[in-house]
């Protein structure tokens, strides 16, 4: 099999792994280790997108999709009879850095099936990263996902040649790991990804030393300078999304998860029976980032966007129809309408379209002169959305709309509503 074919095989194998973002790495210029190669702050690697619509990280690939474990939902499991391929390390590497010099690629996103055992997968992909570093002095951005049954001696090793390390947490809860992933272990995820977090801790410490002291000796050996990511799979058990959202909360304030990803689980072929045969519900995937997003940065809690309520039709579910900061708002009509020009900033952020930027725009623009409707309409707000739930010193809606009965159906009309192609 040339290399090609190998590439095309374990490129696909590689687009259910959703955790490839880049963000947040460190930068690094080529001019000072005289490689080739360069990152950016903040700034993504090249960027893709699967036949399902998510944004992919190039060049994505897996070592190989040979693997001993026959967890369920994987396309690549040991009974899946999925054309199998498998890259040598110097092919992965040549690869890479064919690519980046053609401007193909920015970075490499580096996964593999398991292969003889945790530890010789672990070698091979770590040994791959440590001939782009040391003999190819690769200055581009490295991400691996780290396998968490291997030895803490190679994923601390992973650690000082990638950007960015990752685990899959795979599922939400212990009970469905053990049903649908017999071979792996909750625990052994739990105790590596503290290793990781603790080691990243670390690196993130002596720097704050050095810069203290004015010593850059002070400074640690580089460990994944971007953190580390963790994937969970949605729709492959029966778990509500308050489960999901629950056990992404414990990981970010556990580990300091740089990102919880959310995969919408596709069925594959010749798939256990206990696995849904449906589509992959993308929209519950959406709503999942987007109430992860409020619970950091927004400061709503998880029974909060989830229907937590005895007579909900589903019940610690995120709503489908409308996203999780209007569904809340419906939900408490009573907290409305809100006085932009007298509300504390954390209340005008639970205003359905109005989000951290504007809502510190409107709190300084109040100081100099009273708010008006008109001054929504020039911060480009979603005038349609959020007119409902605001006051100004010129706009008081009528609370007979808030009350009414089929208030929450004013929003997903507007949103089945077909923009007319020339308006």
């Amino acid at each position: 099999m040339d290399v090609l074919q190998k590439l095309e095989i374990l490129a696909d194998a590689a687009k259910y792994d959703a955790s490839c973002a880049s963000s947040g790495t460190e930068s690094r210029n080529s001019l000072k280790n005289q490689g080739i190669g360069s990152t950016s702050p903040g700034m993504g690697i090249c960027h893709s997108y699967t036949p399902d619509g998510r944004c992919i990280s190039l060049l994505k690939i897996l070592l190989t999709n040979f693997c001993l474990y026959e967890c369920a939902y994987c396309v690549n499991r040991t009974s899946s009879n999925v054309p199998r391929a498998r890259f040598s390390i110097d092919e992965v590497v040549n690869l890479t850095m064919e690519f980046y010099k053609r401007n193909y690629i920015e970075g490499l996103f580096l996964s593999s099936g398991i292969i003889k055992s945790a530890d010789y997968t672990m070698e091979q992909v770590v040994a791959v990263a440590r001939k782009l570093r040391l003999e190819h002095r690769f200055g581009g951005y490295i991400h691996l996902k780290t396998i968490p049954e291997a030895s803490p001696e190679l994923l601390a090793e992973a650690g000082l040649y990638a950007d960015r390390l990752s685990i899959n947490v795979e599922l939400p809860s212990e009970t469905s790991l053990k049903r649908l992933a017999p071979e792996k272990n909750a625990q052994s995820i739990v105790r590596s990804m503290a290793n990781l977090s603790s080691g990243i801790e670390e690196y993130k410490e002596s720097k704050k030393l050095a810069r203290k002291k004015a010593n850059k000796k002070l400074i640690a050996p580089k460990f994944s300078p971007s953190g580390q990511s963790t994937q969970m799979i949605v729709g492959a058990d029966t778990s509500n999304d308050a489960i999901i959202l629950r056990k992404a909360s414990q990981l970010y304030q556990s580990f300091k998860m740089k990102r919880v990803y959310y995969s919408a689980f596709s069925p594959i072929p010749d798939a256990s029976s206990e696995l849904p045969l449906k589509s992959p519900p993308l929209v519950r995937e959406h709503r999942l980032y987007q109430a992860d997003w409020l619970l950091r940065f927004y400061g709503y809690g998880i029974d909060e966007l989830t229907d937590v309520t005895n007579d909900s039709p589903s019940p610690g579910m995120l709503s489908l129809d409308v996203d999780p900061k209007l569904a809340w708002a419906i939900r408490h009509r009573d907290a409305f309408p809100v006085d932009l020009n007298r509300a504390d900033f954390e209340t005008i952020l639970r205003v359905p379209g109005i989000g951290v930027i504007n809502a510190r725009r409107l709190v300084a623009q109040r100081k100099v002169a009273a708010l008006r409707y008109q001054d929504l309409s020039k911060l480009r707000l979603p005038i349609e959305k959020l007119k409902y739930f605001v006051t100004t010193i010129d706009h008081h809606p009528k609370p007979t709309q808030l009350d009414a009965a089929n208030f929450s159906s004013l929003f997903i009309a507007q949103k089945s509503q077909q923009m007319n192609l020339f308006e």
